[in-house]
């Protein structure tokens, strides 16, 4: 099992991840301008990764907040 992170520390890996969309954006942009299919290949992973990343924080952030709820229920 990881070790639990903290909701800063999501938010951060999120800012990170999304901020990584530019560096994706701009290598495929080149990838269609240079025809280059193999870049292109390789963005539209990188970009499936990113979004898959984001994905996962989304749900850690969801169980920190019913986490935080079922304690304030007690």
């Amino acid at each position: 099992m990881s070790k639990p992170k903290s909701k800063l520390g999501v938010y951060i890996s999120i800012g990170t991840s999304v901020f990584g969309v530019i560096g994706i954006a701009k290598q495929l942009r080149s990838a269609r301008e240079d025809h280059d299919t193999l870049q292109l290949v390789d963005g539209i992973v990188s970009a499936a990764a990113v979004i898959t990343g984001v994905a996962l924080l989304g749900r850690e952030l969801r169980r920190m907040n019913e986490d935080i709820h079922d304690v304030l229920s007690d």
